[in-house]
């Protein structure tokens, strides 16, 4: 039966560490660290920004990831043999994705 130490899963809410994310079990690599430093920050300015209908203040909340989240996908393996990296780093990327979706669901953009 996994436990949350073996299986840590953080909340895929674009807030961050304090609303339910838990641990790692493994020290991140540097890139992983600074994409979840990064969102960290950039998801709630950009929650903030959409509260008060700031929508240029949102993207650019949004743009300080782009550095962090290209050096992340340079560096680091998502789909890792280890079940734990894998499991945090694809919850990691669901943060990224619900941090934009929060902002603009650019799915339903056509072309």
């Amino acid at each position: 039966v996994p436990t949350p130490a073996s299986n840590p899963q953080p909340n895929p809410s674009p807030q961050g560490k304090g609303s339910g994310e838990k641990e790692l079990s493994y020290t991140p690599d540097p890139a992983e660290k600074d994409l979840i430093d990064a969102l960290g920050l950039a998801g709630p300015k950009a929650a903030e920004a959409v509260a008060a209908e700031d929508f240029a203040g949102a993207m650019a909340a949004l743009a300080t990831l782009r550095a962090p989240i290209d050096q992340f996908f340079d560096a680091v393996t998502v789909n890792d043999a280890d079940p734990a990296k894998r499991s945090y780093r694809l919850s990691l990327l669901a943060r990224f994705r619900d941090a934009v979706h929060g902002v603009a669901d650019f799915s339903r953009i056509e072309g």
